[in-house]
């Protein structure tokens, strides 16, 4: 396997405890022990300082709420809008097939000069979920994003600001060259290089064990996790037909599944929640 030393760099620690969360953490049958936290977080090369530090800002933000175990041992839970976020993104990061064709949806926005500073915020956040500049407060995304979007901005309070509306695009531009202008699919398609250069070779390493020891394959599995999981986001998942002929998305995400699949159950017993 590829040494943690070579990889853990790439990844912040406040970010692996929310892949945690994610993949393992959520199903536990109560507060994940901060004891459980430290072994788990330094198996991918996070110290505890680093742990506890990272866990003390994602409280302060409301994503984790402290709680006793059922022992009594001192730990953290979700909260319920980390829930929301964690099943919302489940719907990207695990994604199988070609994303269909559905159409577009709209999110126009206008914000008072008098609250400027939500207008930054609403274009961050936009952005963030992965909508693309279809003209100066005109933003757009495949149809399917409406329903996640609609969670995140009225969990932000930003709901009152913005209008949404489906439909499809007429031209004049064809629509292949438009998503061009609405999105830099250069900067997506570096992201997903980057994605495989880091982590195709683990999966033909893995391809080429029969066994699948729970320390490695936990490892493995969540820096993989903690990659990917950013990719739906920056790439908001175009039909095949809009995307240039190269296009390593479909490529990225086969490697992410192959990980998946042989690693992540394997990964559940070193965790052992």
């Amino acid at each position: 396997m590829i040494n943690v030393s070579d990889q853990h760099a790439h990844h912040a620690p406040r970010s692996l405890i929310v892949t945690l969360y994610g993949a393992y953490g959520r199903f536990a049958p109560g507060p994940v022990p901060v004891a459980e936290l430290i072994r788990l977080l330094a198996a991918v090369g996070v110290d505890a300082p680093s742990v506890r530090s990272s866990v003390s800002r994602l409280k302060r933000r409301g994503l984790l709420l402290p709680a006793r175990t059922a022992q009594g041992a001192a730990g953290y839970e979700l909260s319920a809008e980390a829930r929301q976020l964690l099943e919302d993104g489940d719907r990207r990061i695990y994604a199988t097939g070609q994303p269909s064709d559905e159409g577009w949806v709209l999110a126009v926005f206008s914000v008072p000069e008098s609250e400027r500073n939500k207008r930054h915020v609403l274009r961050s956040r936009l952005a963030a979920l992965g909508f693309g500049t279809a003209a100066p407060g005109v933003w757009i995304a495949p149809a399917r994003l409406y329903e996640e979007t609609r969670h995140t901005l009225q969990r932000l309070g930003l709901d009152p600001y913005v209008d949404f509306f489906r439909g499809e695009h007429l031209g004049f531009t064809p629509t292949a060259r438009a998503v061009g202008r609405w999105w830099d699919l250069a900067v997506i398609a570096e992201r997903h290089e980057a994605f495989l250069d880091r982590h195709a070779r683990v999966l033909r390493a893995w391809e080429e064990r029969a066994d699948t020891p729970p320390e490695e394959a936990y490892r493995d599995y969540l820096l993989a996790l903690d990659s990917w999981r950013h990719l739906p986001y920056a790439d908001p998942g175009l039909p095949a037909r809009l995307l240039p002929a190269d296009w390593p998305g479909a490529r990225s995400a086969a490697v992410f599944r192959g990980l998946h699949e042989r690693l992540r159950d394997a990964g559940a017993e070193f965790v052992g929640l």
